[in-house]
C-alpha cells in the first residue's frame, strides 16, 4: 500500500461524495481531494525523476493536505518546511533536502522569492490542469521528510516511508478508535508530524475540519458550525480553551457535540486535566510519540483517564502503554535492559519507525542502534504496567550526586503555584553541587511570587534537593520551531547572563 490508497479506498467503499476536508466554509469531498491531489502532484513533479523531493511552505491550506497524498504517491518525497523559520533556515533546509520545486502560500512565495533563484514555485490555490492521482510508490519508499525540532542542535531530516506512516495510522486507530460519525478538528500546523492524524481520519472515511491556526474562540465556533466531535490539542491549547469556557457559559453550551479530546506534543499538567474533566463531559486520550516514529506509539486511553480521576491520580501523569505493533524497552547507558521501576531511555521498535536521517549516516546509526529507535526520553515502568515519561535524557539535572527530573519539578510548580503561567526547569552549573535546579517562569499579571514562597509551597511535595534554588522570571520562554521549550537555548542564555539568576535559596540539603 501507499498513501494514495487511503483516498482511493474511500471511493471504492462508496464515499466519493462524502466530505473529506472543510476549510474556510468550503468542503472538499473525497473525490475532490483525489482530483486536487492528482493535479498538484502532476504540476509539482513534472520533469522530476522518481525519488526527488518537493517542498511545501505555508500556513494551513487544503493544498498541503492534497500534497500529503499526491506527491509521495507519485514516487517523490514531500519535504515539510515551517513558515515560522527565518528566511535563512528555510533556504538551508530547501538546499539540504535538494527540493527541486516549492508549493507555497502566496505570502510565503513572495517572501522567499528573492532567495529562490530559478527554483519553480506553485502557489496554493493555483489553477492547475486535471491529472489522475498516481499510485506508483511502494510501501518501503520514502514519503515524507520532516526536520526535527532541533532542541539539541541543527534539525535533522527524518525520512518517513509510506509503510511507517500507515503503521502509525493503524496503531493509533486501534488505540484511539474513530467512531463512524466522527468529525475531527485539526488546529496544529500541517508541517508537523501531527498531520498524520489527518491521514488517520481519512482512512476511516471521516471529515477533517482544518483550522488556520489555534484560537479558542475560532475553535468553539468551528465545533458549533460543524458539529465537531473530536479535537487534538497541546497543553497550551487546552488551557486557552478552558479559560474561555469557564468564563463564557454560551461557549460552553456551544461545544456540546464534543466527545473526545486527544492530546500530546508536550506533557499535560494533571491539574489541567482535572479542570477539563470537571468542566466537560468528554473522553481524554493521550499519545506519546515523535517525528521519528511517524506519530504516536504509546497511548493512555479514555478508560485509564477515568481510573485516574476516580481512583489513582498518578495514572494521569503516565504516558500509557505501547500501541499494537509497537515494541518497547527501557535501557541504561550501556543499552542493556533495566529493572522494573528503574529509570531508563525509552526505545521503540516496529514498522512505524523512520527510515533514517537524511544524509546523516552517523546520526541514523546512533538513533537506530541495535534495531531500536532511541527516543532520548527517560521513562519508568510503573507497577501497573504503564510507562511514565520522566524527562528528556539531556534535561536530567544532577545536583550533589542526585538525579532530578526537570519534568517532575515543573509539574509540582504548576500544581502549587497558580500564578505561574509557564515554567521550564533547567540545571545550571555550580562549583559545589555540580548543578543547581533553576526554575524559569512566566508569571500572571501582578504576581510577585518569589523563590522563598515557591520553596514553602513545595515543602513536603518534593525532596529539598529537587526544589529550585534559583527563580528566573521571564516575559517569554525560548521555543523551538515546533513550539517546545528550547532548554538548551535557555541554559545558554542563563550562562551568558548570570545576573538573571538573582537571589537563590540558601540550602539544597
Amino acid at each position: 500500500m501507499n498513501l494514495a490508497d487511503l483516498l482511493t479506498d474511500q471511493i471504492a467503499t462508496g464515499r466519493a461524495d462524502a466530505p473529506a476536508l472543510i476549510h474556510d466554509a468550503q468542503t472538499w469531498t473525497f473525490a475532490d481531494l483525489i482530483d486536487r491531489a492528482g493535479a498538484i502532484a502532476s504540476a509539482l513533479t513534472a520533469g522530476l525523476p522518481p525519488g526527488h523531493r518537493v517542498a511545501v511552505l505555508g500556513e494551513n491550506h487544503p493544498d498541503t493536505v492534497a500534497a500529503y497524498y499526491g506527491v509521495p504517491s507519485s514516487g517523490h518525497v514531500l519535504t515539510f518546511l515551517n513558515h515560522r523559520l527565518s528566511d535563512g533556515e528555510i533556504l538551508e533546509q530547501l538546499d539540504r533536502s535538494a527540493s527541486g520545486v516549492l508549493l507555497a502560500s502566496q505570502a510565503q512565495a513572495e517572501r522567499m522569492a528573492p532567495l529562490l533563484d530559478d527554483r519553480p514555485v506553485i502557489t496554493f490555490g493555483a489553477d492547475l490542469p486535471p491529472a489522475p492521482l498516481a499510485s506508483v510508490a511502494q510501501s518501503a519508499d520514502p514519503a515524507w521528510l520532516l526536520f526535527t525540532s532541533g532542541t539539541t542542535g541543527t534539525p535533522k531530516g527524518a525520512l518517513l516511508s509510506h509503510g511507517s506512516l500507515l503503521a502509525a495510522i493503524n496503531s493509533s486507530s486501534v488505540a484511539r478508535p474513530i467512531p463512524e460519525d466522527d468529525v475531527f478538528a485539526f488546529p496544529f500546523p500541517l508541517c508537523h508530524v501531527a498531520g498524520y492524524n489527518v491521514l488517520r481520519t481519512h482512512a476511516r472515511g471521516r471529515p477533517v475540519v482544518l483550522l488556520d491556526r489555534f484560537d479558542p474562540s475560532t475553535l468553539v465556533a468551528c465545533i458549533t458550525e460543524h458539529s465537531v466531535t473530536s479535537v487534538s490539542l497541546a497543553a497550551t491549547m487546552l488551557a486557552g480553551l478552558l479559560d474561555l469556557l469557564e468564563t463564557n457559559p454560551q461557549a460552553l453550551r456551544d461545544v456540546a457535540t464534543l466527545r473526545t479530546i486527544s492530546y500530546g506534543a508536550s506533557p499535560m499538567p494533571v491539574e489541567l486535566l482535572r479542570r477539563c474533566d470537571q468542566l466537560l463531559t468528554v473522553d481524554l486520550s493521550q499519545g506519546f510519540g515523535m517525528t521519528e516514529l511517524s506519530g504516536n506509539a504509546i497511548f493512555l486511553d479514555a478508560s485509564a483517564h477515568r481510573r485516574g480521576f476516580r481512583d489513582d491520580a498518578t495514572i494521569l501523569a503516565a504516558a500509557g502503554s505501547p500501541g499494537p505493533g509497537v515494541a518497547m524497552r527501557l535501557v541504561g547507558p550501556d543499552d542493556a535492559d533495566i529493572e522494573p521501576g528503574e529509570i531508563g531511555e525509552i526505545c521503540i521498535a516496529g514498522p512505524q519507525v523512520m527510515l533514517g536521517y537524511l544524509d546523516d549516516d552517523d546520526a541514523t546509526a546512533a538513533a537506530l542502534r541495535g534495531g531500536w529507535m532511541h527516543t532520548g526520553d527517560l521513562g519508568r515502568l510503573r507497577p501497573d504496567g504503564l510507562i511514565e515519561v520522566v524527562d528528556r535524557l539531556k534535561d536530567m539535572i544532577v545536583t550533589g550526586g542526585e538525579n532530578v527530573a526537570s519534568l517532575e519539578v515543573e509539574r509540582a510548580i504548576l500544581a502549587t503555584c497558580p500564578e505561574v503561567v509557564e515554567v521550564a526547569v533547567v540545571g545550571i552549573p555550580d562549583p559545589r553541587w555540580g548543578e543547581n535546579v533553576c526554575a524559569c517562569v512566566i508569571l500572571g499579571p501582578g504576581s510577585t511570587l518569589g523563590i522563598d514562597e515557591i520553596t514553602r509551597r513545595l515543602d513536603g511535595r518534593l525532596a529539598r534537593f529537587k526544589t529550585p534554588r534559583h527563580l528566573v522570571v521571564l516575559d517569554e520562554l525560548p521555543l523551538t520551531h515546533s513550539g517546545k521549550v528550547a532548554k538548551a537555548m535557555l541554559r545558554d542564555e542563563l550562562a551568558a547572563e548570570p545576573d538573571l539568576l538573582g537571589p537563590r535559596r540558601s540550602s539544597v540539603s
